[in-house]
């Protein structure tokens, strides 16, 4: 419908039809402020593990833009990946996945994200799981010995080095008792073994700062995640960071080793905050928040057989979205509560 002209006695004035309220942002846009605020965990990854980090951020990218096109292509659809929905979806895979994964697990996760989680249900918009969570679920089920193999970091290798397998901070707590071996710092820093995007949280940290700069995503979810799993591990240990006399963390399970510890940040920040598949609402988003802190903290104290949770926190708190937005549905102006028909007639 296109605008009239409207004429009256103080003059003429165009009308159209709604919304009447616009702005500039674009999904392009969006997903180009995301893009931007990975590059310092990815950064940091390619750092610390050298270019076999680098060839699977470049294997998850290509995969998923290909798998887009390709799938569009053939169901007659018109290709969007100018949007960089999928370039953003491969990046976030990459960081979920170990440095060290061969290529074709990379194109495997990379199909998976964009064709059977993303496209079959419609295309952006209509998935109601995060693409490329549910890609390294579906991995790590069929292919767990690639997924769960960490390698010690090699800060500032650039080039082919021998891979040496190590626990990573997580599952270090069930391989024996003694204290653990990496130091708070280590842990922020990112010197130390780990999915390739995760280890660094002061990288995410900057990529969290910019996209709360740039307006893309609020603090509500990313704070009440992180916020609560560090007071549960706290009310449960009862310590929040202690040293022994060697400078190690007495105990994996201590509050602030536990939440700068696996994909919390990463998972927090970049995952559970995917405009599609989490709340609209704020304080819908601070019960999702909640509820994935829950869940992970549940998944962590009690399951010596799986120590990392984020995943499958934020996947089954996607499940719950629509029932998060139905309960905080905003009333629209004027909207009066529905009064209960009364019943005519005696019993």
């Amino acid at each position: 419908m296109q605008s009239i002209t409207l004429r009256g006695a103080a003059g003429s004035w165009n009308a159209s039809p709604s919304p009447h309220l616009r702005d500039n942002v674009t999904t392009r846009g969006l997903m180009r402020d995301v893009c931007v605020a990975l590059l310092p965990a990815l950064a940091c990854g390619v750092y610390f593990f050298g270019w076999q980090a680098l060839r699977v951020v470049i294997a998850c990218a290509v995969s998923a833009v290909a798998s887009e096109y390709i799938y569009q292509k053939l169901a007659k659809k018109t290709a969007r990946v100018n949007d960089l929905s999928a370039l953003v979806t491969g990046l976030l895979l990459a960081c979920n996945l170990p440095p060290t994964a061969p290529w074709w697990l990379c194109a495997v996760g990379g199909a998976v994200a964009i064709v059977l989680i993303k496209q079959i249900y419609g295309g952006i918009g209509q998935n109601f799981f995060n693409p490329a969570l549910g890609a390294r679920a579906i991995l790590m089920i069929s292919w767990a010995t690639q997924m769960t193999t960490a390698m010690a970091a090699q800060p500032g290798v650039m080039t082919g080095v021998d891979t040496v397998a190590i626990a990573t901070p997580l599952a270090m707590k069930y391989a024996d008792a003694s204290p653990a071996p990496f130091t708070i710092t280590q842990l922020f820093l990112g010197n130390i073994p780990g999915m390739l995007g995760e280890t660094s949280k002061l990288a995410l940290l900057a990529g969290f700062a910019y996209l709360l700069a740039r307006r893309v995503i609020t603090w509500h979810i990313p704070v009440t995640f992180i916020g609560t799993v560090f007071i549960l591990f706290t009310i449960k240990t009862g310590v929040i960071y202690a040293l022994d006399a060697s400078g190690a963390a007495e105990s994996a399970q201590q509050a602030l080793y536990q939440t700068l510890s696996g994909g919390l940040f990463l998972g927090a920040i970049f995952m559970a905050t995917d405009y599609v598949t989490s709340p609209i609402h704020p304080w819908g988003k601070a019960v999702m928040g909640f509820g994935c802190g829950l869940i992970l903290f549940v998944i962590r104290a009690f399951n010596p057989a799986y120590p990392e949770g984020c995943s499958f926190a934020i996947l089954l708190m996607n499940l719950l979205t629509p029932l998060i937005n139905r309960v905080f549905r905003p009333r629209m102006f004027g909207e009066q509560p529905a009064k209960p028909k009364e019943v005519k007639g005696g019993a």
